[in-house]
């Protein structure tokens, strides 16, 4: 079984943007890297060979909703994630520190942890930082998350410093609890925008010595130009050894402005959730296919792309979705995903060749164009 371990090979002269490797006990990964969101042990509507295809490396799973259905047990019996869902390169697993904020009723946190009621049934349910770990290790994936409190942005500054300190000591608890040495644990730094909260909290992760740091709590209301911001301030505080995570960010642009400051690994539900509902992200920028400009398109999305979605024309694309076939939404999927795993590909090259901002003006540059006529 391999070790987890991190290696920076390359950084930009231009900027803060890394080049690196992450080895994990199912595999190597390419940094900077893009994870498909499979949250319930899927990525909706695409099989794992599909999704291996797409250039995808490493995908991530969802704590809360697997310890739901099917529960976590039940996963560690069937060989975890990956016996479970047939994947067999590298996985990652968040905390449930989200959901909790975002999908349960009626979650109250106190320092020992947070009680909630399902979003499915309105079961109550507890969760603790220790029991976050113990789920994650049932669910058996190679980097698992410190169990974090999330907040609403904008928020009062003593609303935001009270989740950054419990966040903190919730880390600590985290670490101790952990029993398992093939899972890597990441911190996760909160403070919402107070760039002072960020480096307290950056500060005292480092010390706690995790194999990886992700920037949490971002991208729940602000501003991008905040978001950006936020990230340039806190990454002096990082650990330059240790592999950066932006969580749950972004947009094709997102991506672009994360890794020139310095970010590693991010995830998003965009390119899944945009595909089901007919928008394909391309270098010319989103393309919308219930217009019907493209009732007689005979063009494929885009004419460098590998996926199947762009063997087909944008008329046939825009057929499937107006006729309601389900695999309009599952090739749109496969071509968002593949597309993002192209941009971080060119990402990766660009840096390794020192013209990284060169590769983003030439992304921005046609994005800002749109798509032509």
């Amino acid at each position: 079984m391999a070790p987890f371990l991190f290696e920076l090979r390359h950084k930009d002269s231009n900027s803060s943007a890394r080049r690196g490797t992450l080895t994990t006990p199912h595999g190597v990964v390419e940094t900077p890297t893009f994870m498909p969101v499979g949250t319930r042990g899927s990525v909706k509507g695409v099989e794992v060979g599909l999704l291996e295809e797409t250039g995808s490396q490493i995908v991530l799973g969802n704590t809360y909703h697997l310890m739901l259905r099917p529960g976590a047990e039940i996963v560690r019996e069937l060989g975890g994630l990956h016996g479970f869902t047939g994947w067999k390169r590298p996985m990652l697993t968040d905390s449930g520190g989200f959901q909790l904020f975002s999908l349960a009723k009626l979650t109250k946190i106190n320092e020992e942890g947070a009680v909630f009621q399902s979003h499915i049934d309105g079961s109550r349910f507890a969760l603790t930082p220790e029991g976050s770990i113990a789920i994650q290790e049932a669910l058996g994936a190679d980097v698992v998350m410190a169990f974090d409190h999330v907040v609403a942005l904008p928020n009062s500054r003593a609303v935001v410093e009270d989740a950054m300190r419990r966040t903190v000591r919730w880390a600590k608890r985290c670490r101790d609890a952990k029993r398992r040495e093939d899972q890597a644990l990441f911190g996760i730094v909160q403070g919402g925008l107070d760039y002072g909260m960020r480096r307290y909290c950056a500060e005292e992760l480092a010390e706690l010595d995790f194999q990886g740091y992700a920037i949490g709590g971002l991208s729940v209301g602000e501003e991008p130009c905040e978001m950006y911001d936020c990230i340039e301030a806190v990454e002096p505080y990082l650990p330059q050894d240790k592999p950066r995570y932006l969580m749950g960010v972004g947009r094709p642009e997102d991506l672009l402005e994360g890794i020139k400051r310095g970010v590693d690994m991010f995830d998003c539900v965009m390119p899944s959730r945009n595909g089901r509902n007919a928008m394909a992200f391309t270098d010319c920028g989103p393309m919308r296919l219930r217009n019907a400009r493209y009732e007689r398109d005979p063009r494929p999305l885009e004419e460098n792309c590998p996926c199947p979605a762009c063997r087909r024309s944008r008329a046939y694309i825009r057929h499937l979705f107006t006729t309601g076939e389900m695999l309009g939404p599952i090739l749109l999927t496969i071509h968002n995903i593949t597309y993002y795993q192209r941009l971080v590909a060119g990402a990766r090259k660009a840096i390794e060749e020192d013209r990284y901002l060169e590769f983003c003006e030439e992304r921005f540059e046609g994005w800002r164009a749109g798509v032509p006529e």
